[in-house]
């Protein structure tokens, strides 16, 4: 049933010489304006906004028109007293009137704002949340988060976060969901909670997915397999080997793990209906089961759960990483061919509902690298799930972030590359998010400077907004991006977006010419790799002769042996003294744009320009780093000293850049627990979770690639 909905709500514009009185009109169900409202109402609240009788009328139309906007799609129609916010369904409605927020905090007036519509490019807009308990790794810097995660006023936040960002999509991820939304009806054995607790755990997944659903955002679980909580295992005798639930595992296909799994999500989906749907992810705790295997345990447990729950949901087949029996295997095409039948078997099930999210790692576990795909988890993508052209699912894109959580980052132009090198009719949209990182407890800030946000992700707002709202629609200019800077610093925050921009293509340029695999495999952060086990600084030898990610990119080792034997580079290679060059003018130009900018009495604009100044400098010690490179690899190949010599001083040159950063990010952040460290060889666990990340720590192994270049000795 419709109600005809009139709210008036009186208003005075500070500094503004009259009052105004705003009233909203809306012929739609209160469900689908209740977000939109709020919002309008809150901004308009915040702004300052008094309430007083008043001389004139302002009115705000809330409408929605299918016929005249797609879905998810907004037009805002303006004339002197009136705005009338229109969408194609209720999620559009919500856009559109975030919209008109948006141009409120920026200043500008009801009277003012001018009409413009917008619409979605990708219907698919994700965000990856890995949840703090029963975590996919075992880590203090992951477990530090529960309690945060606990409290349904993070979510509150998150959730407004996303939908002002225009992120369509919530996956919860963890090892084994279901004992902390239901307690099953015929293995209540399974679960390690009391009544009480479990009311606890119902009450908070129940409230995400509510606001969720209040927001227009579609929520997936995303459990990973083989996985039972120890209680069922001690109960049963199964999975007996695995009762610390460590990820890469043999898989336990026992009948009654089947059942208890099956069971388990017909029930979820049952208990929780505003669960968009499940994702599948096919790999941990599958040890020992050929790729046909590991999608007959998906149908016969997640796919027909989903079924038995008698309604319709939708699903997320994630492509498989491994084409033999262990869990890190090469991809092949026979593997792409047996799961693009498994997808499109689950294309004609009329109990999910189409499209049906195919999704790859995009670069892999690093995203945030180049645009060009050069890899997938894995090796080589085919064109399987291309050709022929699929017609109940969409490939979707997972840009993960394993590379920078402590500094703010930001490059509009990256992401707008990254999107128009997707911009094929079968691609649905992207995942962005983390596997070692939660956005949640903010433990990176000193705890005796005051700022303004409370949770991680508010650190990181240019993050999540340039991904958002370019995914939604990549034509957005970065007048928007820049007018938040401007909002929330006036004039000291006019060159920020345009330094950050600048500044940020430091970690985008080592990961493209640093070749990298998995999670551990890359820090850009902290210019950490993987060796040996290890995750340890990457020295001069290691940059020198790591091969490139990105084809245009070339290689210290290539460049100095094409060029001591008198080749030449094709047109559009990078080279090592170029890529030295534009990090050099990029970075320069940043803190140029920031110097003279006065931070003292604001923390939060300090921690802004500090970041730029730790991006920027960590490029001017990068651009030195490849010079000395250069030269030592040179001395190595032709014995000259005087190449040597050079590399030394490069080298001394980038170890002062590097005590910049030093010097700013010591005062400000905290030494950082940091899940690249929890698998070092030759330590224990304890030793392990005491290892923290930050610049000054790795200073001495730093000021060591002078040391190595001073001891290396040619060899003819």
């Amino acid at each position: 049933m419709k109600k005809l909905c009139f709210i008036f709500l009186f208003f005075a514009f500070h500094g503004i010489g009259f009052s105004q009185s705003v009233k909203f009109i809306s012929s739609l169900d209160a469900s689908k304006t209740a977000y939109s409202m709020h919002m309008l109402e809150k901004t308009l609240s915040k702004k300052g906004y008094a309430m007083k009788n008043s001389t004139s009328k302002f009115t705000i139309t809330l409408k929605i028109d299918a016929s005249k906007y797609e879905p998810e799609s907004f037009g805002i129609l303006t004339d002197k007293t009136t705005i009338s916010i229109v969408g194609g369904d209720t999620r559009g409605l919500i856009y559109g009137s975030l919209a008109v927020c948006e141009n409120i905090r920026n200043g500008v007036g009801l009277d003012k704002i001018k009409a413009f519509e917008e619409k979605s490019k990708y219907p698919y807009r994700t965000i990856k949340f890995d949840l703090p308990y029963d975590t996919y790794r075992h880590s203090y810097a992951l477990d530090l988060h529960q309690e945060t995660c606990k409290d349904i006023k993070y979510w509150e936040a998150f959730l407004d976060m996303m939908a002002e960002n225009r992120f369509n999509i919530l996956s919860l991820w963890n090892l084994h969901p279901y004992v902390y939304m239901i307690r099953a009806k015929n293995f209540p054995e399974a679960s390690p909670f009391s009544d009480a607790e479990m009311k606890e755990w119902q009450t908070l997944f129940h409230g995400i997915l509510r606001m969720a659903k209040e927001r227009e955002i579609e929520t997936y679980l995303v459990p990973f397999n083989i996985f039972v909580s120890p209680e069922f295992s001690k109960a049963h005798n199964v999975a007996m080997d695995n009762l610390e639930h460590h990820h890469f595992v043999k898989g336990d296909t026992s009948i009654i793990i089947k059942r208890y799994t099956r069971e388990s999500v017909a029930q979820v989906l049952q208990e929780y209906p505003e669960l968009t749907g499940f994702g599948l992810t096919l790999g941990e705790g599958m040890g020992g089961m050929t790729p046909q295997q590991r999608e007959d345990w998906m149908k016969e447990t997640i796919i027909e759960g989903m079924r038995l729950s008698g309604r319709k949901c939708k699903l997320i087949h994630r492509i498989p990483f491994s084409s033999n029996v262990g869990s890190l295997g090469p991809t092949s095409i026979e593997t792409e061919r047996l799961t693009r039948r498994a997808i499109d078997e689950e294309g004609t099930m009329d109990f999910i509902e189409k499209p049906i999210w195919a999704d790859f790692k995009y670069n892999w576990s690093h995203g945030h690298s180049t645009p060009t795909l050069v890899k997938v988890h894995g090796g080589k993508l085919f064109d399987t799930y291309f050709v022929p052209k699929p017609q109940t699912y969409k490939v979707t894109w997972t840009a993960r972030n394993e590379d920078f959580f402590c500094l703010r980052w930001g490059v509009p132009d990256f992401i707008r590359s990254h999107i128009k090198e997707n911009s094929q009719e079968y691609v649905g949209g992207y995942t962005i998010g983390s596997e070692t990182y939660i956005p949640a407890k903010d433990y990176f800030t000193k705890s005796d400077i005051k700022v303004d946000w409370k949770y991680a992700f508010e650190r990181q707002w240019l993050f999540y907004k340039l991904w958002g709202r370019l995914l939604y629609n990549p034509n957005t200019p970065d007048a928007v991006f820049q007018a938040e800077f401007t909002r929330r610093y006036g004039k000291d925050g006019q060159n920020l977006l345009t330094a950050s921009s600048l500044a940020g293509k430091t970690p985008l340029r080592l990961a493209s010419s640093f070749d990298f695999t998995w999670d551990f495999s890359l820090y850009s952060e902290g210019f950490l790799s993987l060796k040996d086990k290890t995750v340890s600084y990457i020295d001069i030898i290691r940059q020198i002769e790591q091969p490139v990610t990105e084809p245009s990119f070339v290689s210290i080792a290539d460049y100095v042996k094409i060029k001591t034997t008198g080749g030449s580079f094709e047109t559009g290679k990078v080279t090592p003294p170029i890529l030295a060059e534009m990090l050099e003018n990029d970075c320069r130009k940043a803190l140029e744009l920031v110097k003279n900018i006065n931070t003292k009495n604001n923390n939060n604009l300090m921690y802004e320009v500090a970041d730029i100044r730790s991006w920027a400098y960590l490029g001017l010690y990068y651009a030195e780093k490849i010079k000395g490179g250069i030269a030592l690899q040179t001395y190595r190949t032709n014995g000259d000293l005087h190449h040597k010599q050079q590399a030394i001083k490069y080298l001394e040159g980038a170890l002062k850049y590097w005590d910049e950063v030093i010097a700013i990010t010591k005062p400000i952040y905290n030494d950082m627990p940091l899940v690249h460290f929890t698998e070092q060889a030759g330590n224990t666990k304890e030793q392990n979770e005491a290892l923290r990340f930050h610049w000054h720590i790795l200073r001495p192994v730093v000021a060591n690639d002078i040391e190595i270049a001073k001891k290396t000795v040619f060899e003819k």
